[in-house]
């Protein structure tokens, strides 16, 4: 999606009026998606017809040929948000032919090199300033945004996020295969992603003054078209005035990223709850994340992160479950569920499935 720079009105002053205009506590979800035939799994440009059959303004098309989008409106709770990918999700399988399927895959597991673009303005634009990585882009990712009605609470919790990156992206790690190959990770697609600037761990953002700074800095040198090319896992969103989390992998079912979505809802809340306290950590430096994010990436729940502050070497799932015992009062029903993909990775049962197999599957289990 494209953001108009919004010029001499992109300052400090501009952004606290965009984030205290939320109404906090509501989350809203953008998940991408692929198309593929179901005769030989790869993926087919066919996102502008399957759009137009849907005739919903929820869905769109994306960057790819082959790639949609679907964004919800706000909910006040995770399980509305969910409810709606749902029938979004529907919308979609109805939509394709007999013989094109929809599916949730971060990355196709059998795709080696570059694909085809949608025909738009957009992917002539970023085609000109990223040449063809930009079209070595066919990832796909879960998108969480949280809302909290104040600028000052909104910068705290963004500094306290990005500490935990790497926790969220072991949780959701789901794309162990690239080009028909299992890499050895639990999650190939921000590697991938990594191809393009303004990936990975965000930078420390100080105050509403130093992030307009750095947007109007990427803009008058034409490094940025816009704010929407602010790439990174987190990141402050100009059109929604919300924290934006972009480190989930996209999940293969919803019973998946539903759990994943209450966890990250109620983790933002209980971060609130700390800011209103007093009690949040200092953001830690990049490069100690990066370390954790590396290990999350490679390992997923199975691995260990450093204490971003004592070096000392800890279980991932030790550090998740810690997180959802803190997280679990603010979360309506639990978060057992969440519980349970520590327990039974959905990585696991990817590989189990193999490169081949895994796109038959995918197709079944798109609308669960």
């Amino acid at each position: 999606m494209t953001q108009p720079m919004p010029g001499t009105t992109l300052d400090g002053g501009y952004l606290r009026s965009l984030f205290s205009s939320t109404v906090a506590g509501t989350v809203g979800l953008e998940e991408e998606l692929l198309l593929v035939s179901r005769e030989h799994h790869l993926p087919v440009a066919a996102a502008d017809a399957v759009v137009t059959e849907v005739g919903d303004s929820r869905v769109k098309p994306e960057l790819m040929a082959c790639q949609l989008e679907i964004a919800t409106s706000a909910h006040k709770e995770p399980a509305g948000a969910i409810d709606e990918l749902g029938a979004c999700r529907a919308l979609i399988a109805a939509a394709c032919t007999s013989d094109l399927a929809p599916i949730a895959a971060p990355v196709h597991p059998l795709v080696d090199g570059p694909s085809s673009l949608l025909r738009s303005n957009r992917a002539r634009q970023l085609s000109g300033r990223y040449r063809e990585v930009i079209s070595r882009q066919l990832v796909s990712s879960l998108q969480v945004h949280l809302a909290f009605g104040d600028p000052d609470c909104t910068l705290a919790v963004y500094n306290a996020l990005r500490n935990l990156l790497p926790e969220l992206a072991a949780l959701a790690g789901a794309s162990p295969f690239a080009a028909g190959l299992d890499t050895g990770l639990c999650s190939v697609r921000p590697v991938i992603a990594s191809q393009l600037p303004r990936q990975g761990v965000p930078p420390i953002i100080t105050s509403w003054e130093q992030h307009a700074e750095d947007l109007m800095w990427a803009a008058r040198g034409s490094s940025m078209a816009d704010p929407s090319e602010w790439w990174w896992e987190l990141r402050p969103h100009l059109r929604y005035g919300t924290l934006e989390l972009r480190v989930l992998d996209v999940q293969a079912t919803l019973a998946h990223a539903a759990a994943i979505v209450s966890f990250v809802h109620a983790l933002g809340a209980r971060l609130a709850e700390l800011y209103h306290l007093g009690e949040l950590q200092p953001p830690a430096p990049t490069w100690r994340i990066e370390e954790n994010r590396w290990s999350a990436l490679r390992d997923g729940v199975r691995g260990e992160l450093l204490d971003l502050r004592t070096g000392e070497a800890r279980p991932t799932s030790r550090c998740l479950h810690n997180l959802i015992d803190s997280a679990e009062p603010h979360a309506p029903g639990g978060l057992a569920n969440t519980r349970a993909l520590l327990q039974n990775p959905p990585v696991e049962h990817l590989r189990l499935l193999g490169p081949k197999r895994l796109v038959p599957w995918l197709t079944e289990v798109f609308t669960e």
